[in-house]
């Protein structure tokens, strides 16, 4: 099997049930977390001293309309999203610190952030960036060619034929590369 080119799997209707599974569930968790949001600031209005309703409830309402905007944006990013190409440009490796407080205890935190920049081929650039974790960053090398699939936050390389390893375009597992599936999503890996 050669590792070079980009796939044709991408038109398995795996990959569109995949997306269409995504957003119901996207949905349906929006809609129990604003209803829990709704319910408890209700009874919060109801119980506290501090807050009656329908003030509270209209928080409540405020903070459930957030989960649900937040969703249909991002339903409505994935239908607009366009396939492209583009190369590997650059990579970054940055040792970085933050502050962090748990309780009265306020500490520093030291990190790494790995970040591979992209670049399509019409100009506009995107970045991949992971904290404390190197596994993305190995596996682009600096001119790689890449393609984004419609729908899907991922990318796949042109040039797969040195890699042991290979991410799964629709949930991002990592997976071994001689794998023909998803050992999470069962879609098929794109090679």
């Amino acid at each position: 099997m050669s590792l070079i080119g980009f796939s044709s799997k991408i038109n398995d209707p795996a990959f569109s049930k995949y997306i269409k599974n995504t957003n119901r569930w996207s949905v349906i968790f929006s809609i129990v977390i604003a209803a829990a949001a709704v319910i408890g600031f209700y009874i919060y209005g109801e119980t506290s001293t501090e807050m009656e309703n329908p003030q509270a409830l209209y928080i409540g309402f405020g903070i459930g309309g957030m989960f649900l905007l937040i969703v249909l944006f991002t339903i409505i990013g994935r239908k607009k999203s366009t396939a492209w190409d583009g190369t590997v440009v650059d990579k970054k490796i940055e040792k970085k610190r933050r502050s962090r407080s748990s309780g009265d205890n306020h500490y520093w935190e030291n990190y790494t952030l790995f970040t591979v920049f992209l670049q399509s081929d019409n100009g506009k650039k995107y970045k991949i960036s992971v904290e404390n974790d190197d596994t993305r960053y190995n596996y682009y090398q600096v001119g790689d060619r890449i393609r984004h699939h419609k729908g899907l936050n991922s990318y796949e390389k042109y040039d797969k034929s040195k890699d042991s390893i290979i991410f799964c375009n629709a949930c991002a597992s990592l997976n071994d590369i001689r794998d023909d599936f998803c050992f999470r999503c069962k879609c098929p890996l794109l090679k």
